[in-house]
C-alpha cells in the first residue's frame, strides 16, 4: 500500500517539541523526514531525562523524551556555524519539499536559512516557521515554551479546583496541538503546490494554538460574557459530567443529555431525580449542580467502581474509570487498538525502542513509520549519499 505522503522529503530543522513533533507526524504518513541537529549539541531533549533508552552495555542512547517525538526520521548532523555547514542545509532544502525549523524570529537570517534565503534555492519550497508568538506583533521576539502559552492562553485559568492555584495540564499540550496545526497547514500546502507550483511560507505560533484551542470556552465569554473559572472536573455547561465516589475510590459519569440522565438515575435507584424541576432538564442541573452532585455522590457511593461501571456501560450511560498511564496500556481497547508499537533498534538493550503510534489509521493500517528513532547523526553518510537528497550530483 502506497503511504499517503511517499515521495515527500522533508528538512526538520526544529528542536524540542512542537516542530519535532509536525516532523513525526509526516513520518508517519510516509514521508522522507531528514532532522538536522547541531553537531555536538543534538537537540536539547535528548538530555531531557531520565528516564534513558539504553544501550546494550547501560549506556545512554538519549531521554525517552527525545524518543516519543522522533520516529521515523532519519538523522545528520551539521554546524550552521561553519559554511560547510550551511552549504550542507542549503543542498538538501534544494531538494527538499519542506523545511520546518523552530529557531527565534530571525534566528536562521544570519545563517541565510531562512525562508528567503532557501527559495532561492527551492522557488516551490514549502518552508514552516514555528515560534512562540508568531512572525508579527509585539512579543515576536520572545522565546515561548509551552508551561508560558498555557498560563497567556488561558487554559490554565480554567484548569484546577475551584479553591487551588491555576494547574497547567500534565502534558504538554501546546506544543503537541501547535505541531497538528503545523503538519496540518503542510499538507495544504502540498496539495495547492500541486495544483499552482507555489510553494508557501506557513508562519505557526504557540500563542495562535492555545488561543484556537479555548474553543467553547472562549464562544461562552463572546455570548455570554461569562471568562470562565476553573471548577475542577466539572463542565461549564454539562452535567453530571464530572468525577464521583464510588465506595473503592472515584469513577467519572459523562451525561450529554437528559435521556442519559434518566437512565444515569434510574440506575442508581432514584428515578424521581428525573422529574425534580431542579435536575429535568440539561440547564436546570447547571445552575442547581451542587444540589445533584451531593445526592449524586450518596449515591454513587453505594456501590464499588466494579459494580457500577459494568451497569452503567451495560444502559449506555458514558463513565469510566481513572486510569493511571500503566492502567492505559494495560486497557485491552487500547492494546487491541495496537497504540504501544516496538521498533526495531539494533544500538538498544534488547534490540527495540517503544512508542506511542500515531492516532491515523487509514484504510484499516495505523499510520506510524517503521523506522526508531535515531541516534544524533546516525544517517548522515546515508543521507549525503542519497540521490533524492542530492547525493552523487555535481
Amino acid at each position: 500500500m502506497t503511504e499517503p505522503l511517499e515521495g515527500i522529503r522533508v528538512l526538520e530543522l526544529a528542536r524540542i517539541l512542537a516542530g519535532p513533533w509536525a516532523g513525526q507526524m509526516l513520518a508517519d504518513l510516509g514521508a522522507d523526514v531528514v532532522k538536522v541537529e547541531r553537531s555536538r549539541e543534538g537537540d536539547d531533549t535528548r538530555q531531557w531525562g531520565p528516564p534513558f533508552v539504553e544501550g546494550p552495555d547501560g549506556e545512554k542512547l538519549g531521554a525517552a523524551y527525545f524518543y516519543g517525538c522522533n520516529r521515523g526520521k532519519r538523522c545528520i548532523d551539521a554546524d550552521f556555524d561553519t559554511e560547510e555547514g550551511r552549504a550542507l542545509v542549503r543542498r538538501l532544502a534544494a531538494n527538499a519539499d519542506v523545511v520546518i525549523e523552530n529557531f527565534k524570529v530571525g534566528g536562521l537570517e544570519k545563517f541565510g536559512l531562512d525562508y528567503e534565503g532557501l527559495k532561492k534555492v527551492k522557488p516551490d519550497v514549502i518552508y514552516c516557521s514555528i515560534t512562540g508568538f508568531g512572525q508579527t506583533g509585539p512579543y515576536a521576539p520572545r522565546a515561548g515554551y509551552d508551561f508560558l502559552l498555557q498560563g497567556m492562553g488561558g487554559i490554565m485559568h480554567v484548569t484546577g479546583q475551584p479553591d487551588g492555584p491555576p494547574t497547567k495540564v500534565g502534558i504538554s499540550i501546546v506544543d503537541i496541538f501547535t505541531g497538528m496545526y503545523a503538519a496540518n497547514a503542510i499538507q495544504a500546502a502540498i496539495i495547492r503546490r500541486e495544483k499552482t507550483g507555489e510553494g508557501a511560507y506557513i508562519d505557526c505560533a504557540l500563542i495562535d494554538s492555545v488561543t484556537a484551542v479555548l474553543g467553547f470556552q472562549a464562544l461562552n465569554y463572546f455570548v455570554g460574557g461569562t471568562a470562565g473559572k476553573r471548577m475542577g472536573n466539572a463542565h461549564p455547561n454539562v452535567t453530571p459530567y464530572d468525577v464521583y465516589k464510588v465506595a473503592d475510590g472515584d469513577i467519572i459519569i459523562a451525561t450529554a443529555n437528559n435521556g442519559q440522565f434518566k437512565k444515569l438515575v434510574a440506575a442508581l435507584g432514584a428515578p424521581e431525580m428525573a422529574e425534580d424541576p431542579r435536575f429535568a432538564l440539561m440547564p436546570d442541573r447547571a445552575i442547581n449542580r451542587k444540589a445533584m452532585d451531593e445526592k449524586l455522590n450518596a449515591l454513587t457511593s453505594k456501590f464499588t467502581r466494579s459494580e457500577l461501571l459494568p451497569k452503567l456501560d451495560a444502559i449506555g450511560v458514558p463513565a469510566g474509570p481513572i486510569n493511571t498511564i500503566p492502567d492505559v496500556f494495560a486497557d485491552p481497547q487500547i492494546i487491541h487498538r495496537g497504540m504501544r508499537i516496538d521498533r526495531p533498534n539494533p544500538k538498544a538493550k534488547g534490540g527495540s525502542t517503544p512508542g506511542i503510534r500515531s492516532a491515523i489509521m487509514i484504510d484499516g493500517k495505523p499510520a506510524a513509520s517503521p523506522r526508531h528513532a535515531p541516534a544524533l547523526g546516525e544517517h548522515t553518510a546515508e543521507v549525503l549519499a542519497d540521490p533524492a537528497w542530492g547525493g552523487g550530483k555535481a
